[in-house]
Protein backbone atom coordinates (compact mmCIF):
# COMPACT_ATOMS: atom_id res chain seq x y z
CA UNK A 1 0.00 0.00 0.00
CA UNK A 2 1.44 3.17 -0.77
CA UNK A 3 2.21 5.95 2.06
CA UNK A 4 0.44 9.27 1.58
CA UNK A 5 3.46 10.95 -0.30
CA UNK A 6 3.58 8.43 -2.85
CA UNK A 7 -0.14 8.49 -3.65
CA UNK A 8 0.34 12.62 -3.67
CA UNK A 9 2.74 12.14 -6.59
CA UNK A 10 1.51 9.68 -8.40
CA UNK A 11 -2.20 10.69 -8.34
CA UNK A 12 -0.39 14.17 -9.31
CA UNK A 13 1.90 12.50 -12.07
CA UNK A 14 -1.41 10.74 -13.71
CA UNK A 15 -3.61 13.65 -13.65
CA UNK A 16 -0.88 15.90 -15.24
CA UNK A 17 0.72 13.09 -17.57
CA UNK A 18 4.18 14.70 -15.94
CA UNK A 19 7.20 13.11 -15.49
CA UNK A 20 9.65 12.39 -12.47
CA UNK A 21 11.92 14.91 -14.49
CA UNK A 22 8.87 17.53 -15.27
CA UNK A 23 8.51 17.65 -11.36
CA UNK A 24 12.31 18.19 -10.82
CA UNK A 25 12.61 20.18 -13.37
CA UNK A 26 9.84 22.69 -12.65
CA UNK A 27 10.66 22.65 -8.49
CA UNK A 28 14.60 23.22 -9.00
CA UNK A 29 15.24 19.32 -7.47
CA UNK A 30 16.81 16.30 -8.35
CA UNK A 31 15.08 13.80 -10.29
CA UNK A 32 16.53 11.01 -8.31
CA UNK A 33 14.72 12.56 -5.27
CA UNK A 34 11.39 12.54 -6.94
CA UNK A 35 11.46 9.03 -7.39
CA UNK A 36 13.26 7.92 -4.21
CA UNK A 37 9.76 9.69 -2.69
CA UNK A 38 7.66 8.61 -5.20
CA UNK A 39 8.23 5.15 -5.12
CA UNK A 40 10.25 4.77 -1.57
CA UNK A 41 7.90 2.21 0.46
CA UNK A 42 8.71 4.10 3.92
CA UNK A 43 9.98 7.45 4.43
CA UNK A 44 12.33 7.30 7.21
CA UNK A 45 12.28 10.85 7.90
CA UNK A 46 10.85 14.16 7.34
CA UNK A 47 12.39 15.31 3.84
CA UNK A 48 14.40 19.25 3.67
CA UNK A 49 12.42 21.91 3.75
CA UNK A 50 13.91 22.91 0.38
CA UNK A 51 12.97 19.47 -0.79
CA UNK A 52 9.63 19.80 -0.39
CA UNK A 53 9.30 23.31 -1.34
CA UNK A 54 10.58 22.25 -4.61
CA UNK A 55 8.08 19.09 -4.61
CA UNK A 56 5.46 21.58 -4.04
CA UNK A 57 6.16 23.61 -6.68
CA UNK A 58 7.22 21.24 -9.00
CA UNK A 59 3.85 19.22 -8.43
CA UNK A 60 1.79 22.92 -8.53
CA UNK A 61 0.17 22.41 -5.35
CA UNK A 62 0.30 23.77 -1.68
CA UNK A 63 3.24 23.09 0.62
CA UNK A 64 0.88 22.97 3.60
CA UNK A 65 -0.43 19.70 1.51
CA UNK A 66 2.85 18.58 0.50
CA UNK A 67 4.18 18.83 4.01
CA UNK A 68 1.31 16.92 5.69
CA UNK A 69 1.92 14.28 2.50
CA UNK A 70 5.59 13.64 3.90
CA UNK A 71 4.54 14.02 7.66
CA UNK A 72 2.18 11.29 7.18
CA UNK A 73 4.64 9.04 5.54
CA UNK A 74 7.05 9.55 8.22
CA UNK A 75 4.34 7.84 10.67
CA UNK A 76 3.66 11.67 11.90
CA UNK A 77 0.11 12.90 12.34
CA UNK A 78 -0.12 16.39 12.43
CA UNK A 79 -2.74 18.12 13.53
CA UNK A 80 -5.40 21.01 13.07
CA UNK A 81 -6.59 21.28 9.47
CA UNK A 82 -4.97 23.95 6.79
CA UNK A 83 -8.21 26.49 7.22
CA UNK A 84 -8.12 25.92 10.99
CA UNK A 85 -6.65 30.04 11.91
CA UNK A 86 -4.64 29.70 9.97
CA UNK A 87 -4.05 33.43 8.42
CA UNK A 88 -1.48 35.16 5.92
CA UNK A 89 -1.26 36.68 10.35
CA UNK A 90 -1.23 33.75 11.62
CA UNK A 91 0.10 31.11 9.40
CA UNK A 92 0.79 27.56 10.65
CA UNK A 93 3.93 26.82 12.13
CA UNK A 94 5.39 23.01 10.59
CA UNK A 95 7.90 22.81 13.90
CA UNK A 96 4.75 23.22 15.52
CA UNK A 97 2.68 20.51 14.09
CA UNK A 98 5.66 18.30 14.21
CA UNK A 99 6.04 18.64 18.17
CA UNK A 100 2.81 17.70 18.61
CA UNK A 101 3.01 14.91 16.39
CA UNK A 102 5.92 13.88 17.32
CA UNK A 103 5.34 13.91 21.59
CA UNK A 104 2.55 10.51 21.05
CA UNK A 105 6.04 8.41 19.85
CA UNK A 106 7.54 9.28 23.34
CA UNK A 107 7.22 6.87 26.50
CA UNK A 108 5.29 8.48 29.59
CA UNK A 109 8.44 9.17 31.23
CA UNK A 110 9.62 10.81 28.23
CA UNK A 111 6.71 13.22 27.95
CA UNK A 112 7.38 14.26 31.59
CA UNK A 113 10.65 15.31 30.57
CA UNK A 114 9.80 17.18 27.54
CA UNK A 115 6.90 19.12 29.28
CA UNK A 116 9.31 19.96 32.36
CA UNK A 117 11.82 21.00 29.96
CA UNK A 118 9.11 23.32 28.02
CA UNK A 119 8.35 24.46 31.64
CA UNK A 120 11.73 25.67 31.80
CA UNK A 121 11.84 27.17 28.70
CA UNK A 122 8.51 29.37 29.20
CA UNK A 123 10.36 30.55 32.89
CA UNK A 124 12.97 31.54 31.36
CA UNK A 125 11.81 33.42 28.18
CA UNK A 126 8.96 35.06 30.40
CA UNK A 127 9.47 38.46 31.41
CA UNK A 128 10.61 38.85 35.41
CA UNK A 129 8.64 40.38 37.83
CA UNK A 130 9.44 41.69 41.23
CA UNK A 131 8.99 39.68 44.08
CA UNK A 132 7.39 41.96 47.11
Amino acid sequence: MANALQQLIRERLDRKGWSYGDVARRGGIPRSTVHHLATADRVVRMPQSATLEGLSKGLELPLDTVRRAAAEACGIHVYGSPEAGDTPANPADPEVDLLIASVQKLSSDDRRHVAALVESLLDRSSPRTPKE
